[in-house]
């Protein structure tokens, strides 16, 4: 066979090289670090697991109107030139509405607008909302190797603006689809709203700030609802897996045990941890009246109430009550 590196013009090879570099780099995406070359497009079960419970976060946990619980999941398939959200950003008007408000329909028009005027949302999908603290809710999705990549958001409820999530995920790796990939969720805030327990009412932060983890000492205000000074870090509040399907000439077929939950049932709570809550009390009240008769010693009184009761084998409650001795100066 001829050595066409040995036949060329001159200058010729430099040529292809230039066209051949020109040419990928045309189809990477834009920002990407490596095209995603796997074949052919991949689907994928996702399954959502809330890890929301009373043992792993005692602090003000919500029981009534509402209890804890998970909205609706949305997300996408796409390139590297779109973001749903991304920490240290600011969040869309729409992603503001869905962390604030549960409500879906602008940034659902986000979505549709960036899959139709610059073609990197691939796909969007959504799974059921989960009806309470811990449970499942599942899905599947598709993605293809310009849209290798899957984020989406899950509001928590109830809460000010605070939400788990994935942002950009790549499913793509080495030229090939990964087979699973699971992640521990953690709390962010969308930076949209001021309130810092649960059931804050609505207060505005103004100007808006930027997406923030959450964690166990920030905010470091005590009344925070994720505010945990003895923990290094929160535990998961949430996870995510995520299975390759393989296609039969029947339907799809998971490559790996499926592990979705279409009954919703309930975590396992021997995997749950326990965090320990140490109660809180309010500060001392003003002494009270110093009673007796007159020229003899007697006691006064003051007392603390409880703000927050220990769970979980926290420190226990010191005393409510406390006496001093006194004598009496207003008596006759």
């Amino acid at each position: 066979m001829e050595n066409l590196s040995t036949t060329a013009a001159p200058g010729s090879s430099l040529w292809a090289l230039l066209l051949a570099t020109l040419g990928s780099t045309a189809s990477q995406p834009l920002g990407a670090e490596a095209v995603c070359t796997a074949r052919p497009p991949a689907k994928y079960s996702l399954t959502f697991t809330g890890q929301w419970s009373q043992a792993a976060f005692p602090k003000q946990y919500p029981l009534f109107r509402p209890p804890a619980q998970w909205s609706s999941l949305l997300g996408a398939s796409h390139s590297s030139d779109y973001s749903m959200w991304r920490k240290d950003a600011y969040v869309s008007n729409g992603l503001r509405d869905f962390a604030e408000r549960g409500e879906a329909w602008a940034l659902m028009k986000e979505l549709e607008a960036a899959g139709e005027k610059v073609q990197s949302v691939l796909a969007v999908f959504s799974a059921p909302a989960v009806p309470s603290g811990t449970g499942q809710t599942s899905t599947e999705l598709e993605v293809q190797p310009r849209h290798s990549l899957v984020s989406f958001v899950v509001r928590i409820v109830p809460s000010p603006d605070w939400f788990v999530g994935v942002d950009s995920l790549d499913l793509c790796e080495g030229g090939r689809w990964k087979e699973q990939a699971s992640l521990d969720l953690y709390p962010h805030d969308a930076g949209t709203d001021s309130g810092f327990t649960f059931s804050s009412p609505n207060f505005a932060t103004i100007p808006q700030d930027t997406v923030t983890e959450i964690t166990s000492s920030s905010p470091s205000h005590p009344a925070n609802s994720f505010y945990y000074p003895r923990l290094k870090s929160l535990p998961p509040m949430a996870r995510v897996t995520l299975v390759r399907l393989r296609q039969s000439p029947r339907a799809f077929v998971p490559l790996a045990p499926d592990l979705t939950n279409r009954d919703n049932e309930i975590v396992d709570s021997l995997s749950v941890p326990e965090t320990p809550l140490d109660c809180e009390v309010s500060l001392w009240s003003s002494w009270g009246l110093c009673g007796g008769p007159c020229g003899k010693l007697s006691t006064k009184r003051r007392t603390r109430y409880v703000r927050v009761q220990p769970a979980n084998h926290g420190t226990p409650c010191p005393e409510l009550e406390e006496e001093a001795e006194c004598v009496p100066d207003n008596c006759v």
